[in-house]
């Protein structure tokens, strides 16, 4: 018994006769007679009746239809695994992410990347740039996100992204109403401050140090989306990763360039010698496709806030 003459089968019980089987499968009627002859003379019954010119199904011809159809939805189920696994890679991908870029950049990557289209299943866990280390060393991650302020031995690692960090305030801030934030009129307004060992804090301090410039922190936070929302709340101006203050930019943030370059560098890392599979792949491309609009948009908001200033 062939596996062809099977398909032919089933093609006929579909199509309803020979002509329109022939048609599906792109052989000719004559082939597509032989194949069932050649199947009832294997079975040792006959599958179809001549009735009038026309295929009339046999008792025997619908039991086997069942299991045929059981036999090649199983086979088209296989077909699909390889065709997403070639296009997609693996159907899970998990990733893990400083908080800056993993409260909002990411879900915006998600939602380009659109998982759901792409039968991929996505784990975000948002953690410490520690945990990210640890748990992409594991093997328990597919990549990391995380800021530079710790080695990366043991990792392949590669900048994602490293640009200066901006003011944020809220609308009607002193600081509001100027082109850009200069660290020497900092000391006169309460300060919300990263935490010490933040590695952005630390050059700024180093910077403010060579000034003679010291600040008195009203609020030390380790998160970026904590420093956002306390300086929306009023409570004072911060220094902060630019892609998290643009997730708080259409809730009224205002945000300013700094005359020192305070970078904030985050870093791409994967297990050495792991191949990344394609679905994994073109999440990447899709998080520096995101990161060029945000970039963007964050240039257009900048643009923004200094037009507002000449204006007042």
């Amino acid at each position: 018994m062939v596996i062809r003459d099977i398909e032919v089968f089933r093609a006929v019980m579909n199509a309803g006769s020979t002509s329109k089987a022939a048609c599906l499968l792109g052989i000719s009627q004559p082939a597509v007679s032989q194949a069932i002859r050649r199947l009832e003379s294997a079975a040792g019954f006959r599958l179809f009746e001549r009735v009038r010119s026309r295929l009339v199904p046999t008792q025997e011809a619908m039991a086997l239809m069942r299991d045929v159809d059981r036999y090649f939805i199983g086979f088209e189920v296989i077909e699909h695994r390889i065709r997403s696994l070639r296009s997609y890679g693996l159907g899970q991908m998990s990733i893990a992410s400083l908080p800056a870029l993993g409260t909002g950049f990411l879900p915006r990557v998600i939602a380009a990347f659109d998982a759901a289209s792409r039968d991929v299943q996505i784990s975000l866990q948002v953690m410490s740039s520690r945990e990210v280390h640890e748990k992409v060393s594991a093997g328990q991650m597919d990549f990391g996100l995380m800021a530079d302020e710790m080695s990366m031995a043991g990792l392949e690692h590669s900048e994602f992204i490293r640009r200066p960090g901006v003011a944020v305030m809220k609308r009607h801030h002193p600081l509001a109403a100027r082109p850009f934030v200069a660290v020497a009129d900092l000391p006169a307004f309460p300060f919300i401050a990263l935490n010490p060992e933040d590695s952005a804090r630390v050059r700024l301090e180093t910077q403010l140090v060579a000034r003679e410039i010291r600040l008195k922190p009203v609020v030390e936070t380790p998160y970026a989306h904590t420093l956002c929302s306390l300086a929306l709340a009023g409570v004072g101006v911060g220094i902060v990763h630019p892609i998290a203050a643009l997730d708080f930019v259409e809730r009224g943030l205002v945000v300013k360039p700094v005359d020192v370059d305070v970078m904030f560098t985050d870093m791409l890392v994967f297990r050495p010698g792991t191949p990344l599979a394609e679905n994994v792949r073109q999440f990447l491309r899709q998080m520096r496709m995101q990161l060029v609009r945000d970039e963007k948009t964050l240039e257009a908001a900048l643009g923004a806030t200094a037009r507002g200033s000449r204006k007042s």
